[in-house]
């Protein structure tokens, strides 16, 4: 079962507070980065890993310059 969270205004957009035993479990702290996915089981939210986001940025590059051949391949 998860945690119930409440949406709080914060300026123009809506933020979630996250407990502070999520934050430490996840070792955040206010004004860090993280990532939200969507996942097959709903969203996930991780700590921002730069080396990760480098990767994710090099892939997508690749699908988008070879987006025709990947295409082939998964026929």
């Amino acid at each position: 079962m998860g945690i119930p969270l409440k949406l709080t205004k914060v300026g123009n957009s809506t933020g979630v507070v996250l407990p502070k035993e999520v934050l430490a479990r996840l070792k955040l702290a206010k004004g860090d980065v993280v990532y939200l996915t969507e996942t097959s089981e709903g969203y996930q939210i991780t700590p921002y890993d730069e080396r990760f986001a480098r990767q994710v940025e090099a892939a997508e590059d690749f699908m988008r310059e070879y987006r025709d051949v990947l295409r082939e391949l998964a026929k």
